[in-house]
């Protein structure tokens, strides 16, 4: 008997596997039920925040502060190996001979290879693959990190520490965790029955016993409310952002009216995706994404210096490679590495259980080395090299003018420095301009992207609807626009409350550390025996 008559399948595997012309299949939606407890403590759990957050800002900015710093300090570690874990046994997977096997019991995937890259990458960057990748090379370019005065050495080179210290954050481990192993064990669980929600992540430890129960609700709702909260920030950061933006290039005012109007249009614009479908808005957004950063990485690199963005690239990449294990675990510096290495890597991991429900329902027919490569090897290397094109390129202006763009950076934050490099590039309006609409497109992307996912977290059966992916993105929109009142404060402590609820989420991806491998050797062993089958007959 073939396997697939053996188990059970998710309805969330029911779409037809034979693909359109575009590359993308056909989108079809089963009638589901909602689990309204799940989302209903979801949406109450925010908004009780947000409340308390109106009500006693200082109050909840220091508790949300003291929380971050304790979390940060005793789980710190646990994260960093955590990461590295994930990322050294999807790289010795990948040249197993069972990464053959493919995701899905589908033979052809549902998007073209293009679309598929397009959507994962762009889904994680976010205003990150804008606004950090501009800033945090000139922060630690400014202020050596702690890893490279402590070890004493001298003479080393400035910009490569730099950029390799970015890479950390933003680099393999980032990538790993959110999309390799728990995808694998999230689609290996769907075969078996198991729901396309975080729950499925613990069937590894308790089988068919974490689809339901009071522990399968904990875990939905902490993991949505983590990635709500990290992709609530990000939105309302980017109404900051923007109104920055357009202040510094048209004198437009810097305030609380015209950053609703940028959270409003980012909205309607993730509002109309939502209706689109994954197979088009998701895939139309992410590929508009992706030709718009390749035309202004161009436009930089050839309005800047390629030659120093490209033997910094080296530079920083040999460093990055040559120090990777010291660097990913050093524990020298304890509060910087609170504001950079640790809390990154906690924001990546509130993301990590929702992110392997959109990545599992977008790689249905691919093999495991397809996704273990375009997860965990290529989108970093291509991070990197973007991070380095816009960072290295701001570093290159600075050295050629002391302070044109540190100045900035210190004076107004992370906008400021992606608009300082523009500023000092020919043709600086149009740059401004297409860094402007990238980032609000990356964010749109995102927002859309996690609205499925956190959807898909409240739903008994079947995928969630249009309209309950439009509430979520709704009422992501209306936070941020609600927290942005309170000034900067408002959007910090929610980006500090992501790295408090990566405490329960971290205990979640454990369990795919092991499971992983062992799904992938069951998968690739069953799949030939059937093939033997099938030729027998």
């Amino acid at each position: 008997m073939d396997r697939t008559e053996a188990e059970p399948r998710s309805v969330e595997q029911e779409t037809p596997p034979a693909a359109v012309e575009d590359g993308a299949a056909p989108e079809v939606r089963t009638r589901g039920r909602i689990d309204f407890p799940v989302a209903g403590a979801s949406v109450g759990i925010i908004g009780l925040f947000v409340v308390f957050a109106l009500i006693l800002p200082e109050q909840m900015s220091s508790w949300v502060g003291t929380a971050f710093a304790a979390c940060a300090d005793i789980f710190g570690m646990y994260w960093q190996f955590l990461l590295l874990a994930t990322f050294l046994i999807a790289l010795v997977l990948i040249f197993t001979p069972w990464a053959k096997a493919r995701l899905g019991s589908q033979e052809r995937p549902d998007f073209n290879r293009f679309s598929w890259i397009a959507m994962i990458m762009t889904t994680l960057l976010a205003a990150g693959g804008v606004f950090w990748a501009a800033a945090e090379p000139m922060y630690h370019y400014a202020t050596t990190p702690p890893y490279f005065t402590d070890s004493g050495s001298s003479g080393f080179d400035a910009v490569a520490a730099a950029l390799a210290t970015s890479f950390i954050d933003w680099g393999f481990l980032a990538w790993a965790i959110l999309g390799s192993l728990g995808t694998i064990v999230m689609m290996r669980a769907a075969e078996k029955g198991m729901p396309l929600r975080p729950r499925s992540l613990l069937y590894p430890v308790l089988g068919k016993r974490a689809a339901t129960g009071p522990i399968a609700a904990v875990v939905d709702v902490v993991c949505i409310i983590s990635v709500a909260a990290g992709t609530i920030g990000p939105v309302g950061f980017l109404g900051l952002q923007v109104s920055y933006g357009l202040n510094s290039l048209f004198g437009i005012p810097d305030i609380y009216p015209v950053q609703l109007v940028v959270i409003a249009v980012l909205t309607a614009v993730a509002g109309v995706s939502v209706f689109s479908g994954v197979s088009r808005g998701i895939r139309f957004l992410s590929s508009a994404n992706v030709w718009m950063a390749l035309g202004l990485m161009a436009a930089v690199l050839v309005l800047g210096s390629a030659w120093f963005v490209i033997k910094s690239f080296f530079g920083g990449f040999a460093l990055y490679m040559t120090d990777f294990f010291s660097m990913t675990l050093y524990r020298g510096d304890t509060e910087w590495l609170s504001g950079w290495t640790v809390f990154f890597f906690g924001w990546f991991l509130g993301y990590a259980p929702l992110m392997s429900i959109f990545v599992a329902r977008i790689s249905k027919g691919r093999t495991v080395r397809d996704l273990l490569i375009s997860t965990t090897v290529l989108p970093p290397i291509a991070t990197t090299f973007w991070f380095t094109v816009l960072g290295g390129t701001g570093i290159f202006l600075e050295q050629q003018s002391a302070g044109s763009i540190s100045g900035p950076l210190t004076d107004g934050g992370l906008p400021a420095a992606v608009m300082a490099i523009s500023d000092n590039l020919p043709l600086s309006l149009l740059i401004s301009l297409g860094f402007l609409l990238l980032t609000m497109t990356f964010v749109a992307t995102t927002t859309d992207s996690m609205s499925f996912a956190m959807s898909q977290s409240c739903m008994r059966t079947g995928e969630p609807s249009p309209k309950l992916r439009a509430t979520w993105a709704l009422l992501i929109g209306i936070t941020a626009a609600v927290l942005i009142s309170l000034g900067d404060g408002g959007v910090d402590a929610l980006q500090s409350a992501i790295v408090i609820t990566a405490v329960p989420v971290a205990f979640v991806m454990l369990p795919s550390l092991l499971a992983a491998p062992i799904y992938v050797r069951q998968m690739a062993k069953e799949q030939d025996h059937a093939k033997e089958q099938n030729r027998a007959e």
